[in-house]
């Protein structure tokens, strides 16, 4: 079965010249596998997998790396809502229209602009809040970076 995948360059306006991103719209009926295998093959730092709402909200996005999935990533997000928009996908709008991805770090809410000449932009909010892991001594740090077990090699 044929897939139909995009390829932008997010955060730029100017072709290759941002970090670029594949899309597929509409990745239903793909396994984890697959998709695994075609994020390698486009070798992005991330690719996105669209699907149909699974829980009421706009779109299931699902973010592989060349290696692994990833729960959440923000210019995945950012470049996928803005290839549905500029596709049709959403439909047509005026200045903005909200949509919510389900992903596996949860929702995530992202509003779409539309600015003058029709350029669109868009934003969005972490599905969770940062938190961190446990806290390393700063004893321990510099037991790691001491000079300890390096070789110097001179110039």
């Amino acid at each position: 079965m044929p897939y139909l995948y995009y390829i932008c360059d997010v955060f730029t306006d100017t072709r290759f010249g941002g970090n670029p991103l594949a899309v597929l719209p509409e990745a239903e009926g793909l396994s984890d596998t697959q998709m695994q295998q075609i994020a390698r093959e486009f070798n992005f730092s991330e690719s996105t997998f669209v699907s149909p709402l699974e829980a009421g909200h706009t779109r299931k996005v699902r973010i592989f790396t060349p290696t692994m999935e990833v729960p959440f990533a923000g210019h995945p997000n950012v470049g996928t809502a803005f290839t549905l928009a500029t596709a049709g996908a959403f439909g047509t709008f005026d200045t903005s229209i909200p949509v919510t991805f389900e992903e596996k770090s949860g929702l995530v809410p992202i509003t779409i602009n539309k600015r003058e000449g029709n350029a669109i932009w868009c934003g969005l909010a972490a599905p969770q809040r940062l938190s961190l892991g446990k806290t390393i001594s700063a004893e321990f740090m510099a037991s790691i970076i001491s000079s300890e077990g390096l070789i110097e090699v001179d110039p």
